[in-house]
Parts: C-alpha cells; structure tokens; sequence
C-alpha cells in the first residue's frame, strides 16, 4: 500500500474538525436551496453541497439526503468569503465504494454490476457508483447481447482508484466456477455410477457428454452393442442421456461413458439359446475385406469368413449386400470373448476350427 493510500485510509478513519479542505465531517441536512443541500456541520456557518456532488444525474436529491438525517462530507472547499463552506457525499460514497471493491478483488468475489452502456469494445458498467469496464474479450458469448440496465456478475480484474481504472471480467466467473465445478465432481464421481448428461459435441471416435462441469468422452465402442458406423446414428448433439462411468482418471481429469452398459448384454442371452452347430437366419451387417458380419440375433454379430462368402455368392448367383438375410451354421461359439463363427456347409463342422476376426481398429479420441 502507497503512503499516499494510507494517508487517505487515515482519512477516512478519523473525523478531523479543522474544516480545512480534504477534511472529513460529519454534518445535518438542515434544507435546500438552488446551490443545492444546506449542511450543519458545526461551524459558524452553514455549508452546502452542490447538486453535483449530492447526486446522479436523474437521481431526487430530496431523496438522496433526507432532511434531518446526519451523513458524512468532505470538505472540498474552505469557507469562501460569505463563509461558507463546498461539501461533496459523492466523493466519500466513492472513497468507500472503492475500499470495498479492494476488498472484494483481493478475495476474489463474485459482484454484481448494472450495465450503463454497450461500446464496440465491451460493456460499461457500474458497481456503487464507481463506472468500469467489461472488455468484449472478457464476456462469455452468451452474455455478449445483454441490454443496459441488467445485472450481471463479474470479477475484479485491475483497480486503481487513483488512474480512476476499473476494469471486470464476467467470463473469469465462469472459468473459475466451472475449476470448482470439476473438482467437486471429481470428487464425487466413481466408476459405476449411471449419471445424465448433456451431448455437446461428436466425433468420428465417439461423443463428449457434458456431466455439470466435466466433459465425459462416451467411445464409439461403447455406444450400442450393435455395430454403429457413426456416433450420429444414435446420437445427436443437445441430447440429453443417462449413460454409466466406466473409468475415472484423476490425475488427467478425464472420464470414460458408456451407453450399451445401461441395455441388457446379449450374448447372455445369446449363450442360452445358440450353440455350435445350430442353423441359424441372420441379417448381414457389414462386409469387411475379409468376410461379412451378420447379426444372428439382437446385437450380436458372427463372421461369415471370406471364403464362406464366396461360396455362398457362387450357390445363390448374386453378390452378397448389407440388409441380406442368409441361412448358415453356427462353426464356433466363443461367448466368453464374444465371438461366433458360420459357415453355409453343415459338414465343415469343427469346433477346435481357427477363425481369424482381424478387424480395422475404431479410431481413439486424442490426447487432450
């Protein structure tokens, strides 16, 4: 603190009765007249404080220093010839206003502001009387379209009372709510835990899912136990799901979703009701380079190997397409690594049968 500053602390800290200008007063609105509001303040004369000095422009006076109530002054003018002496309540409103703003910036409060203008660089606004600053840069865009007269709240980003400088950011409030929204949650999430979210963005390697404050990433594998080609199959942004933590990863802040948790597994099912050798119908769901995939059942998928491909093609005489329904044998059933392998010839039955599932990995979500 500047030896200028505390001197001024002082100031206000001790009433001196010298009537000597930059005092201190205390003083009786005693009436009104056209230079503005007649004060006791004790000495041999009455004093007077100028419109200007009592008030706003648009604010009643009258209202503002009721007659009869005591207020504090500064003298801002010894006494003139007639004797008497200029007072100013704006200026110690201000000296207050701005000691309590200090206060509030060195712990980092939250305050509440009135928008009083909207420049090309931001928003003018004012906080007990004292006017600052809101750069553009420094608003959330939601709050870039407010209107003069509404309240909004900001954080104290530089103060100088003696620059007259006062400059607030409204988007600093969000970051640091958004830094105590997240550690809290942290806090609190664990894997296991069925949450709701809110979709906000998709990529070609999942969808991140806002939880309040954290965004969850939600992979493509763990979408459906379908096969999706895209997140937007299923998912589309502004959604709002419940989906489970499958991981939690502290130290990174990162949170893994997943959506197919929440649905019944079917190869339980699956495993109840096939069995090597079965016939089964099934629909193709894709075609890969080295056989197709056909759902024998509701999300579960068996390999039709490459070869067995063909010779169904060369039986039936057309190409094989995606949405075909075909009729094969169950060649091998793997429940525990969820895997089955068809054939379309019964006699090839051969359980201890090699089938090689090499599929093109799903693409993962970068490093943040």
């Amino acid at each position: 603190m500047t030896s200028k500053e505390l001197s001024f602390e002082e100031l206000l800290a001790k009433y001196d009765y010298s009537f000597q200008k930059g005092s201190l007063v205390k003083g009786t609105v005693c009436g009104y007249d056209n230079s503005g509001v007649l004060v006791d303040i004790g000495a041999k004369t009455t004093a007077v404080v100028p419109n200007r000095e009592a008030v706003d422009k648009g604010e009643n006076v009258e209202e503002k220093l009721v007659k009869g109530a005591e207020y504090e002054f500064l003298i801002i003018r010894e006494e003139d010839e007639d004797g008497k002496f200029l007072l100013s309540y704006k200026r110690v409103q201000s000296a207050y206003a701005w000691q309590e703003l200090e206060k509030a910036k060195a712990a980092g409060d939250v305050i509440l502001a009135t928008v009083t203008g909207i420049v090309k660089g931001g928003l003018l606004v004012e906080v007990s009387g004292v006017k600052g600053f809101v750069p553009s840069s420094q608003l959330r865009s939601k709050d870039a379209g407010v209107e003069v007269g509404a309240k909004i709240e900001l954080k104290i980003l530089t103060l100088d009372a003696q620059q007259n400088s006062f400059i607030l950011s409204n988007k600093k409030v969000y970051d640091d709510s958004v830094v105590e929204s997240r550690k809290n949650l942290f806090s609190q999430i664990e894997p296991g835990q069925v949450v709701k979210g809110d979709v906000v963005r998709i990529t070609d390697f999942g969808a991140f899912v806002d939880l309040g404050g954290i965004d969850g990433l939600l992979p493509l594998s763990q979408l459906s136990w379908r096969w999706i080609d895209h997140p937007t199959d299923i998912l589309k942004v502004g959604e709002k799901i419940d989906v489970e933590v499958i991981a939690v990863d502290h130290e990174k802040q990162r949170v893994s979703l997943s959506l197919k948790n929440l649905e019944p597994d079917p190869w339980i099912e699956a495993e109840k009701n096939i069995k090597t050798g079965d016939k089964v119908e099934g629909v193709i769901s894709r075609i890969k380079h080295f056989g197709a995939f056909v759902e024998v059942c509701p999300g579960v998928e068996a390999l039709l190997p490459h070869a067995e491909v063909v010779e169904l093609q060369n039986k039936i005489g057309s190409v094989l397409k995606v949405g075909d329904k075909v009729l094969t044998y169950i060649l091998k059933f793997n429940p525990t690594d969820k895997r089955i392998a068809l054939t379309v010839d019964e006699s090839k039955f051969d359980t201890d049968a090699e089938v090689d599932f090499v599929e093109p990995p799903v693409p993962e979500a970068p490093e943040a």
